[in-house]
């Protein structure tokens, strides 16, 4: 087995390791387990040759996973603050490696839609000092959550999984009835999100780079 993907089958492990242990509530687990998820992710990157700003959007992510481990309001605004950078490095890579895709006109329409209706219908019931970073943290999410159908299918779900694992969140802060083990579905959608992300932007990586190759074959001059 090559070394990504015996990294990738070690992360798809931890991840189950992590959600049978939010299933079964074994919090000090959950608590070893989570700091390890996007260091191992990211090695895998690093192993596949990822391009440095999926590396930074996946380190930033480890940032906001060990910094919501913590049950303090500093500590959150760190975090979101931590995934914010995150969804910058996102959103330059879909520029960079991205190209526009079909209905992208009609799809923006749709978030735009979400994030509205998402941030009034949280707003009253959010505490007074969180509103306005959540809502400013809500744009700039949905806007990576839009701009991941620029990589194709695979990222595009991975854009809107981020987008509900992180709402699921903000529900929580507001207080708003829940599923039970509300903590497994942020993970799940979360992991799932950020592993789509990763295979979505490799393999349009690869492909755009394959597509550069040609490109400069044809253009290269042929000797007399």
């Amino acid at each position: 087995m090559s070394a990504p993907a015996a990294l990738r089958t070690a992360f798809l492990a931890l991840c189950a390791v992590d959600l049978v242990a939010l299933l079964a509530d074994v919090h000090a687990v959950h608590v070893a387990v989570k700091p390890l998820l996007m260091l191992v992710l990211l090695a895998h990157v690093i192993a596949r040759g990822g391009p440095r700003l999926l590396c930074g959007a996946v380190l930033f992510g480890w940032g906001g996973d060990v910094l919501l481990l913590f049950d303090d309001d500093l500590a959150f605004l760190a975090g979101m603050g931590s995934f914010a950078a995150g969804h910058v490095c996102y959103l330059l890579l879909f520029k960079r490696l991205g190209t526009p895709r079909a209905r992208g006109t009609m799809l923006g329409v749709v978030y735009c839609v979400v994030l509205v209706n998402t941030v009034a219908a949280l707003w009253p019931d959010l505490p007074a000092d969180l509103r306005i970073p959540v809502a400013a943290y809500s744009v700039l999410l949905t806007a990576m959550a839009y701009g991941s159908s620029r990589l194709g299918k695979v990222a595009g779900i991975g854009g809107a999984l981020f987008l509900l694992s992180d709402t699921l969140i903000a529900m929580g802060v507001a207080e708003w009835p829940a599923l039970p083990r509300p903590d497994f579905w942020v993970m799940l959608t979360y992991v799932a999100a950020q592993y789509l992300l990763v295979q979505g932007a490799l393999e349009e990586r690869t492909t755009h780079g394959a597509a550069y190759g040609e490109e400069r074959a044809e253009t290269r001059p042929t000797p007399h």
